[in-house]
């Protein structure tokens, strides 16, 4: 049946974007991580964490579409197919490129490719205004965004992307270019050698400690350690690949580069 009139999303991304876009009635099941936007986790049912889910209680939504995504929930994908017969969408966004790609196909299956394509644009201008005004800064700060700390894992590749626009350096570029987590775990000695201005963490679901990486060791030499450059970024507003990494999560992120261009005079 086109358009899906009955929508399971297992992570937030699809949810905000099904709002955004006026097709919020057709969501009947979420993640137990969405909250974004907060009548979504009052108003939905929740079936599932991000590699686990209720099949069962997904089933018995009688849903004509899940979306999905990455490889995370490849086994979600794999059970839903083999025991459901749903039809089942993995998305697989890692850039910002992706998730403008991503709202313009979720916009395409739900049949409002009008309006996607405007809300990809202004997502679009969103990001593009952020790199003009941070190109007037004299210097541009070293972050290392900092995803998980036990083992410590950096920024992906949307994030890198973000932290330039929003006038800042990433300091494991290289690394952002993973897709996979484990590929972006970096050593202690990695970060004090890169020597961070600024450390933004994100721990994915859990709160950011700054007085634990300062007590790190070795850390004490670390500049952003030493003028107590330690912010959060709640992973809700910047590590879900959807509109509000591009909005919120960048408006965050330039935040706290800009209040460190003030204090050295822009």
């Amino acid at each position: 049946m086109f358009p899906p009139p009955r929508i399971v999303c297992l992570t937030e991304e699809t949810v905000e974007t099904l709002y955004l876009l006026g097709r919020q009635d057709s969501i009947v099941g979420i993640s137990g991580h969405t909250v974004r936007p907060p009548e979504a986790r009052r108003d939905k049912p929740r079936v599932s964490a991000f590699t686990s889910a209720d099949l069962p209680k997904i089933e018995a939504l009688k849903p004509d579409l899940v979306l999905t995504f990455s490889d995370l929930q490849a086994d979600i994908v794999a059970a839903l197919v083999r025991t459901t017969g749903i039809a089942v969408h993995a998305f697989n966004q890692r850039d910002i490129a992706g998730i403008l790609d991503m709202v313009r196909t979720l916009g395409a299956l739900v049949d409002t490719r009008d309006e996607a394509d405007k809300l990809a644009r202004r997502l679009e201008a969103n990001v593009s205004a952020a790199r003009a005004r941070t190109a007037r800064l004299k210097v541009r700060p070293r972050i290392f965004f900092e995803e998980w700390d036990e083992p410590l894992i950096s920024g992906i590749r949307w994030v890198s992307e973000l932290v330039d626009a929003a006038g800042g350096v990433d300091v494991f570029p290289a690394q952002a270019r993973q897709p996979a987590a484990k590929d972006r775990i970096v050593t202690a000695e990695q970060v004090i050698a890169a020597s961070p201005d600024i450390v933004i963490g994100s721990w994915c679901g859990k709160k950011f400690r700054a007085e634990k990486v300062a007590a790190r060791p070795g850390f004490a030499v670390v500049p952003a350690v030493r003028d107590g450059e330690l912010h959060e970024i709640k992973s809700s507003i910047i590590l879900q690949p959807g509109p509000a990494a591009l909005t919120d999560g960048l408006a965050a992120l330039e935040a706290i580069v800009g209040a460190w261009a003030d204090a050295r005079g822009r």
